[in-house]
């Protein structure tokens, strides 16, 4: 699979400060777009980077040149995702402004795009370590292909998939970077293993085929899949419940504990209900 890069994640409407503005601008710039910082440009040069913790008892007329970081960590559009989240761990970075080789500024990447391009990502092993469960549990030869799937032929195996997860995608399918989603192949029927984000995300976007791994399968076996999915009543991607950001089964608030946020997460919990 092709690595991802920097410049299918980064964001290109980049909002910067000029090198010849004050701390005043930069406080206003904040105070309108709410951005915690900013690369400063000389045209369309990045010469350096401003953010709010620089402008701590820093009088308003001071100019930016003063207070900025000239020793900033730049991306190249061309790097691979793996090696930016690298540098923004171990940089403590949160931002890192994207630059051509004459140092132009191109776009943006911060840790919240790095984030994005790890949700719902389907490696190789994934899909042999599915074929092997099966043919471990059935006693059966699955046989692996790639191709084109009707998003209203597949039956869903999730009951809820999150908006926030959702609105992920959405902006992935627009950009052309949804990678395939997983599905066994029957006779007469087609069950979405992987992806119910992604073809949800396609419906909403009228889109009616997504690319697929198709794991066939050949035997008239019956799936323990296909079991939860008549338990739950589902039969269609249209069935799948779209939960809100606030129900979200892995973001806890601070105030259910008493203290620092908690992430509790049941061993027992029904892998079907998981998010994928």
């Amino acid at each position: 699979m092709e690595k991802k890069r920097v410049r299918d994640y980064m964001t290109t409407d980049v909002d910067t400060v000029p090198l010849t503005g004050t701390a005043r601008e930069v406080i206003n710039a904040i105070r309108v777009t709410s951005h915690d910082g900013f690369p400063v440009v000389d045209g369309n040069r990045v010469v350096g980077y401003i953010a709010a913790r620089d402008l701590l008892f820093v009088h308003p007329d001071t100019s930016v040149k003063e207070i900025m970081s000239q020793h900033l960590i730049v991306a190249d559009p061309e790097m691979a995702i793996g090696d930016v989240a690298r540098v923004i761990i171990r940089s403590g970075i949160q931002k890192l402004p994207v630059v051509n080789e004459k140092n132009e500024l191109l776009g943006i990447i911060s840790n919240t795009d790095v984030v994005r391009s790890q949700i719902e990502h389907v490696s190789p092993e994934k899909v042999y370590k599915l074929m092997d469960t099966l043919k471990r549990l059935h006693e059966i030869k699955p046989h692996l292909m790639k191709g084109p799937v009707q998003i209203d032929t597949l039956l869903p195996t999730q009951s809820r998939i999150y908006m926030d997860e959702l609105e992920g995608r959405i902006y992935e399918i627009k950009k052309g970077l949804a990678e395939p989603v997983i599905v066994i192949k029957k006779p007469g029927r087609m069950i979405l293993v992987d992806g119910h984000h992604r073809a949800v995300a396609a419906r909403r976007l009228g889109i009616k085929i997504l690319e697929a791994y198709i794991i066939e399968i050949l035997e008239p076996i019956e799936l323990g899949l296909e079991r939860t999915a008549k338990t739950m009543n589902l039969k269609t991607i249209d069935d799948i419940q779209i939960m809100d950001y606030a129900r979200h089964p892995l973001v806890a608030g601070t105030h259910r504990f008493g203290g620092m946020g908690t992430v509790i997460q049941d061993s027992n919990q029904d892998p079907s209900q998981r998010v994928s």
